[in-house]
C-alpha cells in the first residue's frame, strides 16, 4: 500500500469512507453508513469521523495517521464546518490550494466547493467537483461534459482539465416531492418497480408543446384515460423529468461528442437510456471510483508528486 490516503464522501444522507492506494488508486477498504448531516449534529462530525476511520489511521504505521479528505456537504454552512466555495473556472490545483483543516481530526481536510456568481447564472456545488475531475481522469479525457445525476443533477463542463461551467436540476427532488405529496403519485405503489414502457412514454410526453407543466400532470391524465397503469405512473413521471433535464442542457451536449455519466449503476441506468434513446453517446464512470480517482489527483496535487498516467481499469466507451 503505497502512499495510502482516506477519502470521505459525505453528503445529506449518507458517509461512505474509502481507503485507497494512492500510487494506483485501488481501493482497499470501504466503509458506509446511514449518518449523513442529518443524522448528526455539527459537535457529532469530529467523534463520528475518528471513530470510523481510527483503525485505518491507526494501522498505518508512521509517525502520522492517514491523510483524510472529506468531500461533499459535510463542508457545507449545515456540516462539519463551513469550506469555501471557489468561483469558476476552477481547476484541480485551486482546490488543493484551498484544502482547509478539518477542526478536531488531525491531517483531516474538508476540501472546497465550487459555485458561479454572474447575473444571469448563480449556482452551487460540493462534491461533484471531485467527481467531475475523477470522471474525465477515468475516461481518459482533459475536458468535455459531466452528467452527475442526483438529487439534485450536474452538468458540468471542463476544458484542458480546468472545469469551466456547472448547471443544477433539481429533477430527484422533484421526483420525490411529486411521488409522495402531490395526487400525480398517488396511484404509484410503495413497491413500485422500473417500467421501460412507462418511462419512455414520459420521455415522449416530456416534449409537449405545453411544457413539462402539462406534461408531468400527463401522469394522472394518462393513467386515468390512456392505460397507464398505476405500477407505469412513477417511471413516467421520470421519463417527463429526465427528457425536460435532457432538453435543458441540449446546447452544452450537441456541443460533445458524448457525455461523461457519473453515478450508480441504478441511478444512473435511467438517464443512460434516455440520452442512447436520443441518440447521445454515453460513458459511463461509477460514482465512487470518480470520488476516489478524484481524491488521489487531489492528493497528488497537493503533495506535489508527478502525475501518473490513466489508473488501470479506466472506463471505456
Amino acid at each position: 500500500m503505497r502512499e495510502a490516503f482516506i477519502a470521505v464522501d459525505w453528503g445529506t444522507s449518507n458517509f461512505r469512507a474509502f481507503l485507497v492506494d494512492g500510487q494506483t488508486g485501488r481501493c482497499i477498504a470501504e466503509k458506509r453508513s446511514s449518518a449523513g448531516l442529518r443524522a448528526l449534529d455539527p459537535e457529532q462530525f469530529p467523534h463520528y469521523c475518528r471513530q470510523q476511520l481510527a483503525e485505518w489511521r491507526t494501522g498505518a504505521g508512521g509517525s502520522s495517521p492517514l491523510p483524510v479528505y472529506l468531500a461533499g456537504m459535510v463542508g457545507a454552512r449545515t456540516g462539519w464546518v463551513e469550506a469555501p466555495q471557489l468561483e469558476m473556472p476552477l481547476t484541480l490545483e485551486a482546490l488543493a490550494e484551498n484544502l482547509m483543516p478539518a477542526p478536531g481530526l488531525d491531517n483531516a481536510w474538508l476540501v472546497p466547493g465550487a459555485k458561479m456568481v454572474t447575473p444571469s447564472h448563480v449556482d452551487v456545488m460540493r462534491g461533484e467537483e471531485v467527481q467531475a475531475f475523477g470522471a474525465l481522469s477515468l475516461a481518459g479525457r482533459q475536458g468535455g461534459l459531466c452528467c452527475l445525476p442526483g438529487t439534485h443533477s450536474k452538468w458540468v463542463s471542463a476544458r484542458e482539465n480546468v472545469l469551466t461551467h456547472f448547471t443544477t436540476l433539481m429533477t430527484g427532488e422533484l421526483f420525490h416531492v411529486l411521488r409522495f405529496h402531490t395526487l400525480v403519485g398517488e396511484p404509484i405503489p410503495r413497491d413500485e418497480a422500473f417500467c421501460a414502457e412507462g418511462f419512455e412514454r414520459g420521455l415522449t410526453a416530456s416534449r409537449h408543446p405545453a411544457g413539462v407543466l402539462h406534461a408531468l400532470f400527463e401522469a394522472r391524465s394518462r393513467h386515468l384515460h390512456q392505460g397507464l397503469e398505476a405500477a407505469q405512473v412513477g417511471s413516467f413521471v421520470s421519463g417527463v423529468l429526465i427528457g425536460s433535464e435532457l432538453d435543458a442542457m441540449q446546447p452544452q451536449i450537441e456541443a460533445q461528442d458524448s457525455v461523461v455519466l457519473v453515478g450508480s449503476h441504478e441511478l444512473s441506468a435511467s438517464y443512460r437510456r434516455a440520452m442512447e434513446m436520443r441518440g447521445v453517446a454515453v460513458c459511463q464512470v461509477e460514482a465512487d471510483r470518480a470520488s476516489i480517482e478524484g481524491i488521489r489527483l487531489l492528493n497528488r496535487c497537493r503533495s506535489g508528486s508527478p502525475e501518473s498516467s490513466v489508473p488501470d481499469g479506466a472506463s471505456s466507451r
